[in-house]
């Protein structure tokens, strides 16, 4: 008897929702149904300067001295904090970049390969709205950023428009006019369909230019800090620091963009682990220096609320450095949007490839191996985002992409340790055990997001020992999965204590997870049943099995570009 037409439309589903994607090993080639490869040509300095370009912007000059003002001088400590827990997920960044050095699609391919395809498309739209939204939020903020410098103009200063940089009246409540954000949004996105040669050199550029001006405030700041200043160094207890480190995270957030240049890196699978991991080395060691100055230089109660770091130079007499603060925000706000819009176009290129969306965004030129379709698509919604629209007002949705995607890529550590070990095993038992480590790592996830719940709301100081019972739960699942992983030798880099680092990384994502705004949970929930509906209708269908026999080979980097 025939399966009736609902019942059928559910088992394909269901199978296609479990597939996975077996990828090789090989960092010399890259399977895909048309177009052409990209070209490598990034090392590991292009790389390094890349996630440090996405994970600094003007962020630096306000947000250390936004969370001082709760913190104290223990800001420090919120920031260390924070920057030790992206230490742990871009040790899984490592692992998987290193293990998969040849394809695109980061957080999104490794899902692919570890769990199945569905879960594969919700980290792709989950991670993608946050870089849209977070666009078109950069690409307002820097036309401001820029309408202040040109303002320095005797002429030109208060005879700027408001709907030309800075935003014109709501109109709504949410729709807000800005002319210039769009025409930067074109010019970058020019930049980048020209070539990664083209996009490189900008970045690198305006990224050497923003870690010269940290440093020199920095170095100018260090010679008018006052070390009482520093005294009381917790003034507001530990949960302060705990609280601004949950904020500071967020700072440290776009490390995982280098993932994303797979392709387009020399040797990825020694230099992308270099890149993961040094720039974000670097961005601690920036964050920590300015946290130590504005703290020194004026008492974390006097600070300001928009502009912290500038108005602290000020009081010292030294207006030269809030000039060079505004030229800082500027490249820093520049290389971050230029790195987004970089990251979503390969994003999009790693989902048309696949059939996931349109075939469209599988193309690659055939000259300037730069996905130009999906980099114009990335471009246009950004455009039509930061033209039309107060997207900070969505700010306190964000990141709930990002803080999904990291503790599924740590999952992904985990699950594909088993998935090395399987061997000659009967294939009941390896499911059964696949099945076993995925509840551990799913109770794991719920105490984390249990212990942040109660860390928000919680004001007894007793009840503070109910935390004990999450987190003991957690540990015991992590004990678990611990005891039921084999050591596995891998090729490249290998992330440090598997199932522990991971482990403990999606308990920290998932504690950030609910110190966020409820509104981001709505978010995270309505979006996912959307990503479902799109899957169902359209995703499932699409979606096609890669054959052995169609291969790209890669273009190398010229010669004389080889390190």
């Amino acid at each position: 008897m025939s399966a009736s037409p609902p019942s059928s439309f559910f088992s394909h589903f269901c199978s296609s929702a479990l597939r996975t994607k077996p990828l090789s090993n090989s960092s010399d080639v890259v399977r895909i149904n048309s177009g052409e490869g990209l070209v490598r040509r990034l090392g590991p300095f292009d790389l390094i300067l890349l996630g440090i370009g996405a994970s600094i912007g003007a962020g630096i000059f306000v947000v250390t001295g936004t969370v001082a003002r709760d913190a104290g001088p223990g800001v420090t400590i919120s920031f260390i904090l924070a920057g030790a827990s992206c230490v742990l997920n871009a040790l899984c960044y490592a692992e998987l970049a290193s293990r998969f050095p040849a394809v695109v699609g980061g957080a999104y391919m490794y899902t692919y390969t570890a769990f199945n395809e569905l879960t594969a498309f919700l980290v792709f739209t989950q991670m993608m709205l946050d870089y849209h939204i977070g666009a078109a939020s950069i690409a307002r903020s820097l036309a401001s950023y820029v309408i202040n410098i040109l303002e320095l103009i005797p002429f030109l200063k208060n005879n700027i428009p408001n709907w030309v940089g800075h935003g014109s009246k709501e109109i709504f409540g949410f729709i807000s006019i800005n002319l210039l954000a769009p025409v930067l949004l074109v010019l970058l996105t020019i930049i980048l369909c020209r070539g990664v040669g083209e996009s490189s050199l900008v970045n690198t550029i305006m990224t050497t230019t923003k870690i010269v001006i940290v440093l020199v405030v920095i170095i100018v700041g260090a010679f008018e800090v006052d070390s009482s200043n520093w005294s009381p160094f917790a003034p507001n207890g530990f949960k302060s620091m705990l609280t601004g480190a949950t904020v500071a995270f967020f700072a440290y957030v776009g490390f995982d963009a280098v993932a994303n240049s797979a392709e387009e890196s020399k040797r990825p699978q020694r230099d992308l682990p270099i890149g993961i991991i040094g720039s974000l080395l670097v961005c601690i060691a920036l964050y920590i220096g300015v946290c130590l100055v504005i703290t020194g230089m004026v008492p974390y109660k006097f600070l300001g609320e928009d502009a912290p770091l500038a108005e602290a130079f000020k009081s010292k007499g030294l207006n030269f450095v809030s000039v060079l603060i505004s030229i800082g925000a500027v490249a820093g706000l520049t290389t971050t949007l230029l790195v987004g819009l970089y990251v979503q176009s390969r994003l999009y290129l790693g989902l048309g490839r696949d059939g996931l969306l349109p075939a469209i965004f599988a193309r690659v030129h055939p000259t300037r191996h730069t996905p130009i379709q999906s980099q114009i698509w990335v471009g246009f919604i950004a455009c039509i985002l930061a033209g039309t629209l107060n997207v900070h007002l969505l700010s306190h949705v964000l990141s709930v992409g990002s803080l999904a995607g990291y503790s599924v890529v740590a999952a992904c550590v985990i699950t594909l340790r088993w998935k090395d070990n399987v061997g000659s095993q009967v294939l009941a038992t390896s499911m059964s055990h696949r099945l076993e480590g995925i509840i551990c790592i799913t109770v794991i996830a719920c105490c984390g997001f249990a212990a942040g719940i109660l860390f928000r709301y919680v004001v007894s100081a007793l009840a503070y020992l109910f935390l004990i019972v999450p987190v003991a739960i957690a540990i015991l699942a992590a004990a678990a999965l611990r005891f039921r992983q084999v050591h596995t030798d891998l090729p490249g880099f290998s992330c440090p204590w598997v199932p522990m680092v991971p482990a403990l990384c999606i308990f920290v994502n998932i504690f950030l997870f609910a110190q966020l705004h409820y509104e981001a949970w709505v978010r995270f929930v309505v979006l996912s049943i959307v990503a479902i509906g799109v899957y169902a209708f359209y995703g499932q269908y699409h979606s096609n099995t890669v054959s052995d026999h169609e291969v790209v080979t890669y273009h190398k980097a010229p010669e004389e570009e080889a390190l």
